[in-house]
C-alpha cells in the first residue's frame, strides 16, 4: 500500500502524483530511469563508499530480454561507469521503443553498442 500522499515530503507527494498521472508505458520509463540514476555512480550501500573494480562482470544476455532489464544488466555489468553520461543517449533509446516502436531487441544492441564504448573511453580516461 502506497503511503497517503498528504504525509510525504512535497518533493515526494509532486513525484507520486506526476507518476499516478502517467500510463503504464510511461510509469515503466520512469522506473526505469530512477533505477539507472539510483545506480550511476558505481556504489552500493553495501560497499560503504568503496569503489568497485574497473572490470566489467559479464552478465550473458537473455534470449527474451526488456529494454528495462537491459538497462538493469548493462548498467551493473559496467558499474564502474557514470551512467548520468549515459543517460541522454538511453533515454533516447528508451523512447524510441516504447513511443516509437523501436524493437527491443535493435535498441539493446545499440545500449550495448553504447555502454561498451563509453567503457573504452573510461579506459583510455585512466590510463587503463
Amino acid at each position: 500500500m502506497l503511503p497517503q500522499i498528504q504525509n510525504l515530503p512535497s518533493d515526494q507527494s509532486r513525484l507520486l502524483n506526476l507518476f499516478k498521472e502517467l500510463d503504464d508505458k510511461d510509469q515503466a520509463v520512469l522506473i526505469a530511469f530512477a533505477e539507472f540514476l539510483k545506480q550511476r555512480d558505481g556504489y552500493t550501500r553495501e560497499e560503504s563508499g568503496k569503489k568497485l573494480s574497473s572490470d566489467p562482470i559479464p552478465m550473458e544476455r537473455p534470449e527474451e530480454e526488456s529494454v528495462i532489464a537491459a538497462i538493469k544488466r548493462l548498467s551493473s555489468s559496467y558499474h564502474m561507469l557514470d551512467t548520468s553520461a549515459l543517460l541522454t543517449e538511453t533515454s533516447s533509446l528508451m523512447t524510441a521503443h516504447l513511443i516509437h516502436g523501436r524493437s527491443a531487441s535493435n535498441v539493446i544492441d545499440e545500449m550495448e553498442e553504447l555502454f561498451t564504448k563509453e567503457y573504452a573511453e573510461f579506459l583510455a580516461d585512466n590510463g587503463e
